[in-house]
């Protein structure tokens, strides 16, 4: 394949075909009449030797390849769209653009609202998106980092790629305020005998491989893909649920539950902000990186628990 000989034009035209099984509506998108994305179309079925697009009745739908290249030319599309944006200087208090940033609602409330003051109060022409992490992230890093500009994560769970430390927390157990059986203290025994509330992701996965290691297998009664929204569940009930010590007693006073350490070492967590290598020498993103470090220093000043 020589991309030289490639009009990355069609990437362009490509996608907008795909999402749109139609013509004009994709030439409309783009910005192209209806002949000029009819021969975009040709050009595209020549190069991949397939349709594409099949009609089917009165519609089109996507052949088996232009199933397979959707996914991939909104990858690609995105990769080009932040290759062509870089920048060599960036001024924060003057430009207007998106970061688009992955991660669980857990760290997002801990540092991402803090994260957003600082970008509201240095950069206003700046915006953040957060978007909830995708369960394909440890199978497909490279493509979900390549199409983003950073990915909220501790370390543990991916690897490989370059990453700015934050802060540090642990992990906690959660019990309602009012629980019968439960004093000042968990046992393991507690552990095994009593219905859990999970987060039925697998980004906590050290510290639910630890419980594995000491035996523990948890009796799970309701799993949630929501950090944040585990200390309700838990409240009013004889559940009990694992979660980060910093959401924790950021969630307890309104939720109604209590917070205990557990009866054995937890691994501990190490938040960080994993970016992929194009984006390193990228102003925008340079600053982006050095204005999340400031954030999570001063994150790591305080307390885990309330004074």
């Amino acid at each position: 394949m020589n991309l030289a000989r490639l009009d990355l034009n069609l990437v362009v035209a490509l996608r907008a075909l795909l999402e749109e099984r139609n013509v004009t509506r994709a030439g409309h998108r783009v910005g192209l009449s209806q002949p000029a994305m009819s021969a975009a179309l040709s050009r595209l079925r020549r190069h991949f030797d397939d349709d594409l697009l099949a009609r089917v009745g009165g519609h089109y739908e996507l052949t088996a390849l232009g199933q397979v290249l959707l996914d991939r030319t909104s990858t690609a599309y995105d990769v080009l769209e932040r290759l062509f944006s870089s920048q060599a200087d960036f001024d924060p208090a003057a430009e207007s653009r998106e970061f688009k940033i992955l991660a669980s609602d857990y760290a997002v409330a801990v540092f991402g609202t803090e994260l957003a003051r600082v970008v509201h109060e240095e950069a206003p022409g700046i915006r953040l998106r957060f978007t909830q992490t995708p369960t394909t992230v440890v199978d497909d890093t490279a493509t979900l980092l390549s199409a983003t500009d950073g990915l909220l994560m501790p370390h543990g769970i991916i690897s490989g790629f370059p990453a700015t430390d934050l802060y540090n927390d642990h992990w906690v157990f959660l019990v309602s305020a009012d629980h019968p059986g439960v004093e000042d203290r968990l046992t393991r025994e507690d552990l095994a005998r009593l219905p859990w509330v999970t987060y039925q992701r697998t980004y906590d996965a050290p510290a639910v491989r630890q419980l594995g290691m000491l035996g523990i297998e948890p009796r799970v009664e309701v799993s949630a893909d929501s950090f944040q929204v585990l200390p309700f569940l838990v409240a009013g009930t004889h559940r009990i649920a694992l979660v980060q010590a910093r959401l924790a007693h950021l969630l307890a006073p309104v939720a109604g539950v209590r917070v205990l350490e557990p009866p054995y070492e937890a691994v501990p967590l190490h938040e960080a902000l994993w970016w992929h290598p194009v984006h390193t020498h990228d102003a925008a993103h340079i600053w982006l990186r050095e204005t999340a470090a400031r954030v999570g220093k001063g994150l790591a000043g305080r307390p885990v628990t309330p004074a």
